[in-house]
């Protein structure tokens, strides 16, 4: 996770041209210039040791590090190795793939090249770790600080040698004379330990593709043995000396969002019985610490608070009703041409409505942080995905400037989105203000399910249409969904105000677009998030897997008006090469033969069907394919076989790719066939692995993945667009086996067998 096994000391560094002169450089002067230092691990406690290679020795810097010097992205070790630095970190394994860009660029190994901690004091600012965008966006970063490096080290080496730098070529870190292998120098002779103390101009030539020897081969993850052998170390695991056990007390499940949860009352006599614990409380935010985790654990239990109660959520039950009914902002994503004069030309017209529920992130631990506030200043440890913003989210909480807090990421559980990873960071650190020592806090497992940040229940409506020839004439697709928001509940329980979100629109990336349609409309229609409604925000494919579910199911509904085979009509439209790419390859994998969906006579009570939807997200173009068998009397869909097609530009590691696209998939089918939040009037009730399950091992798919590569062409998102289509080539399945639509999303046992019953 962070730096090599070697105990790295905070160095002098020195200007280029003084290192050949063999000048120093103070330690002062490098301090008051901004560079990025190389860190050493200084221990925060012995229960630390062995939390990761090289974490972080305290510093006076505040970050970020000026990404214009190369200092800020690279340093060269001793011994021969590189340390890179970046601020994307590890959710999906891209950190191994950036190492890989860097290596590259560098003509390093990958055994010789190693990332820093994310820590605010030494760590770039590439933004959030979110949107699939680690390598599209933080690669080019990095390929290019990493190429302004190399070029430093061939000029040293040019100099060093008595050889041009066009003379010079390099492997593994080793520059030699072309032709004259005894005339070489390492990396690590003529930089090693010191600083570039040079511009990162963006000028470097960069390696063609045709030149990549590490970029595109097969490549272990780099944190996956210590995760397998269970030597990895976690959020959960950080200990600090004369640290407290922190847990928050808060109703059981979230009300409504926007509405305070007030505190009536506290009855501190409730835990007289457990010695040595402290209830904390700022606002209507209210936790008890304790130096044993078990006493803070049974008092979080025990102590009585009683909550005001607001009954204003509509209940699961009158969810559609409530969105439908509230006042919208409304905003049109795309308006072009004539939706009546394309109805006008049509042969069919195809109308539908598709509900798709709040689905959670259901992360498997519980999220966790620690924080130690003192002196006005604070250190956070967190699962962060974006350290810059946690450590102004922090700022804000505690009332310093952000100057005042550094933020270190220590890895929690999956999150895909916005789980509570920040929440147990700001309770934490509320904690540790208060009773003036570190604190650890973990949430438990009804706060994780019940106090998340749920993926937006979305509810369509689409009306589309097609000609006699099988084009598509007009496509007008509306959607209903909330804005997302970020308010933390440890927050917003303290005091400070609720963010109601900007606009909650449509997905125009999967609303049709992936097709030529000249009369084409999508409406997005802002659902207010003082509604009554939990709080939503961004879950693995923001907003695809709804937007999916909906409109490639009412393709599908158009080919079989048109009579037309999934796969043909879905061509006979198709605007960009790319998506016909996709396309083809997912129906080739699967063995696609031509017909019209539901054609074939399906009897008895196990009913197979096969679905095809393509979509994506993050600009990287998705075909699936499901292979399902429905049960007619339990109601329950099996989903058989999975192929997907995946094309995300140029692949830096196969390897990790096909990971995600597995990963996508089994999510894909869980949050398809299970997966449903559901509340009363006053609170969530989905708060555990009974009321909200998810798949299990005995039920996930044989999964087939068809990586297209196109190096030529700029990397986009790998780590969520294929779970995007797989609802929607489910629910395609499903009215190939059965002969009847199904949409709404989960589609439970239940919701089957009142669809084949109707």
């Amino acid at each position: 996770m962070l730096l090599s096994d070697k105990t790295i000391d905070l160095l002098d560094g020195g200007k280029i041209d003084e290192l050949i002169e063999g000048t120093g450089f103070s330690r002062d002067k490098f301090l008051k210039g901004g560079g990025a230092l190389v860190i050493g691990f200084s221990m925060v406690g012995s229960a630390l040791a062995g939390t990761a290679k090289g974490a972080t020795a305290r510093t006076a810097a505040v970050g970020p590090p000026n990404a214009a010097q190369i200092d800020s992205w690279v340093s060269i070790n001793a011994d021969n190795t590189a340390t890179i630095y970046f601020g994307k970190i590890e959710i999906t394994g891209a950190p191994t793939g950036l190492l890989m860009i860097a290596a590259e660029e560098l003509d390093l190994d990958i055994s010789q090249v190693e990332h820093a901690e994310f820590n605010t004091a030494i760590t770039p600012n590439q933004g959030l770790t979110a949107g699939s965008n680690s390598i599209s966006s933080g690669g080019p970063q990095v390929r290019q600080a990493a190429a302004e490096a190399r070029a430093v080290l061939l000029g040293l080496a040019a100099k060093k040698l008595g050889a041009p730098v066009l003379q010079l070529e390099v492997t593994a870190g080793v520059v030699s004379v072309k032709g004259d292998k005894s005339r070489s120098v390492k990396y690590g002779d003529l930089l090693g330990g010191k600083l570039f103390e040079a511009p990162n101009t963006a000028r470097a030539p960069l390696k063609s593709h045709t030149e990549y020897r590490l970029v595109g081969k097969r490549v272990k993850r780099k944190d996956t043995e210590a995760k397998v052998r269970g030597t990895y170390q976690y959020a959960h695991q950080l200990r600090l000396p004369g640290m407290l056990h922190g847990r928050v007390v808060r109703p059981r499940g979230q009300g409504p969002y926007a509405v305070n949860d007030e505190i009536v009352s506290i009855d501190e006599s409730s835990i007289k019985n457990i010695k040595g614990v402290r209830v904390v409380r700022k606002g209507n935010f209210v936790g008890v610490v304790a130096k044993n985790e078990q006493d803070a654990i049974q008092a979080a239990t025990q102590l009585k608070v009683t909550w005001k109660q607001t009954k204003t959520m509509p209940g699961t039950g009158n969810l559609w009703s409530r969105i439908k009914e509230v006042k919208t902002q409304d905003r049109y994503a795309r308006n072009v041409g004539s939706i009546s004069q394309g109805i006008s030309r049509a042969s069919r017209i195809v109308e539908s409505e598709y509900m798709i529920d709040y689905q959670a992130h259901a992360s498997l631990g519980p999220s966790a942080g620690v924080a130690d506030v003192k002196n006005g200043e604070a250190t956070v440890w967190g699962a962060s995905q974006g350290i810059y913003n946690t450590r102004n989210l922090v700022a804000g909480v505690l009332g310093v400037t952000f100057d005042k807090v550094k933020v270190i990421f220590a890895e929690g559980a999956g999150c895909y989105g916005k789980n509570l990873q920040d929440d147990a960071v700001v309770a934490a650190a509320l904690m540790s203000q208060l009773v003036g020592a570190p604190v650890r806090v973990q949430l438990t497992r009804d706060q994780e399910h019940g106090w998340e940040f749920y993926g937006p229940a979305t509810f369509a409506q689409i009306r589309g249409s097609v000609d006699a020839d099988g084009l598509i004439t007009s496509y007008d697709y509306t959607s209903w969904q909330q804005p997302w928001v970020s308010t933390e509940a440890s927050d917003h329980h303290s005091g400070r105000p609720f963010n109601l979100g900007n606009f909650g629109g449509a997905d125009l990336e999967n609303a049709g677009s992936q097709y030529k349609i000249a009369n084409h409309r999508v409406l997005g229609k802002s659902v207010p998030n003082d509604s009554g409604l939990p709080k939503v925000a961004y879950l693995r494919a923001p907003a695809a897997p709804q937007a999916l579910f909906s409109s490639e199911q009412m393709i599908d509904e158009l080919a079989w008006a048109a009579q037309m085979d999934p796969v043909a009509f879905r061509k006979k439209n198709i605007e960009n090469f790319r998506w016909e790419a996709a396309l083809e390859a997912a129906a080739k994998a699967a063995g696609w033969k031509p017909y019209v969906a539901n054609s074939k006579a399906t009897t008895g009570r196990i009913r197979k069907g096969r679905g095809i939807a393509i979509g994506g997200f993050a600009s990287t173009f998705v075909g699936i394919v499901a292979e399902i068998e429905v049960d007619t009397v339990t109601g329950k869909i099996r989903v058989k076989h999975v192929y997907a097609a995946h094309d995300c530009g140029l692949i830096i590691n196969p390897n990790t790719v096909e990971q995600q696209i597995e990963g996508c998939v089994v999510q894909g089918v869980s949050r398809a066939l299970i997966e449903q939040v559901t509340f009363t009037k006053s609170r969530v009730t989905s708060l555990d692995w009974e009321s909200y399950p998810i798949l299990r091992y005995k039920d996930a798919p044989e999964i087939t993945t068809v990586l297209i590569n196109r190096p030529e062409l700029r990397s986009s998102g790998a780590g969520e667009p294929a779970t995007a289509p797989v609802p929607a080539a489910i629910a395609n399945a499903f009215f190939d086996a059965t002969g009847k639509r199904i949409r709404t999303m989960p589609m439970t046992p239940a919701r089957v067998r009142a669809v084949l019953k109707a």
